[in-house]
């Protein structure tokens, strides 16, 4: 059987996934076939108004202050990547010191001040070459730039989390059609990274055993490198949702070191290449799920980082809203199915 036929008469399906700490709804009947979620309105891949661009090589003067370049030189013109302040921040690196949670008046809830970084991570100076267009090497150079970034902002002892994330496309949240990824820093633990860490800390209290370490089966994985596999998750939120993970167990996305950037930029690569052509070049999210910098011993047994890919291929709902329980019309098996079926070499 094709895997375009596999969801005829399949049952629905309810699913908990011990990472994300979440319930999600398997309803095949919401669409024939896996393909049929193509994405329905492409990116344009080569974008021609490139002319008022400021990511672009020479218009530099046109963006925010620059924090570090590849080459770190900043009198050669020809840089590889840059890393510079976000012109239009959602959180103010200038304000002054801890920030200190409070009770507004007569509300219950708390305040604090809007105290964080926010980064642009401009990926390659040329405006039309995209990640998926790049080398393994070069997309690693970018990696190391989140790893460097991330360990400059580890410094601030107020910063509790740094989330690093991609938006591709203006329906995934991207404004700037020029190829760029983005750093954002927070004086608090976001609530789906309590969630996730409260998940793995369960799925480790019953079992002993860390729940993306004990990722194995073989109708779930994708594609694999020296170092990363790649899977569609078991309870997987979104349509063909993707995640790359460490095969050795690690809590922190910046522990790493270029060879494993490296091996990463070959694996992500092939993901989203196969993703574009097997979806027709969705608009996708990329986030780096890593750990809270600051983690107890006793943690670090089961916290693990992952990087997940969304490509943007159906709405949410009130439904999904109100429950925070999601309706996924692509069994994770059939997904993967269909991403294995892309025959691409992984590149080193």
């Amino acid at each position: 059987m094709s895997s375009q036929g596999q969801n005829t008469g399949r049952r629905p399906e309810l699913r908990h996934d011990p990472v994300t700490n979440r319930w999600v709804i398997f309803s095949p009947a919401r669409a024939k076939r896996p393909t049929d979620l193509k994405s329905k309105s492409p990116q344009n891949s080569n974008p021609n108004d490139n002319s008022s661009c400021p990511f672009c090589i020479g218009n530099e003067h046109e963006c925010a202050p620059e924090i570090f370049r590849v080459p770190s030189d900043p009198s050669d013109p020809n840089w590889k990547l840059r890393v510079i302040e976000n012109l239009y921040p959602a959180l103010n690196r200038n304000l002054e010191g801890p920030c200190d949670e409070k009770q507004d008046m007569g509300v219950p809830g708390l305040a604090m001040g809007g105290f964080g970084f926010h980064d642009v991570v401009i990926e390659n100076p040329v405006h039309s070459v995209h990640l998926c267009d790049m080398e393994a090497r070069d997309i690693g150079q970018v990696l190391l730039a989140y790893k460097k970034r991330i360990q400059q902002i580890a410094t601030v002892e107020s910063i509790k989390y740094v989330q690093v994330f991609k938006n591709h496309g203006a329906s995934a949240g991207a404004s700037m059609s020029h190829s760029h990824s983005q750093i954002l820093a927070l004086p608090i633990i976001p609530s789906s990274v309590s969630a996730r860490f409260e998940g793995m800390n369960e799925y480790f209290e019953k079992t002993g055993k860390c729940s993306l370490c004990e990722v194995q089966a073989k109708e779930l994985l994708i594609d694999e490198s020296t170092h990363f596999i790649s899977i569609v998750p078991f309870a997987a939120t979104f349509p063909f949702e993707i995640w790359i993970i460490p095969r050795a167990h690690s809590s922190h996305f910046h522990e790493f070191d270029f060879e494993k950037m490296v091996d990463l930029g070959g694996l992500l690569k092939l993901m989203l290449r196969k993703m574009s052509l097997q979806l027709n070049n969705p608009p996708f999210n990329f986030m780096i799920q890593t750990s809270p910098l600051q983690v107890k011993e006793s943690e670090f047994f089961y916290a693990h980082w992952f990087l997940q890919i969304i490509p943007q291929l159906s709405v949410v709902g009130g439904f999904e809203i109100g429950t925070g329980c999601y309706i996924n019309p692509v069994f994770p098996e059939d997904a993967a199915k269909v991403m294995r079926e892309v025959n691409l070499p992984v590149e080193g």
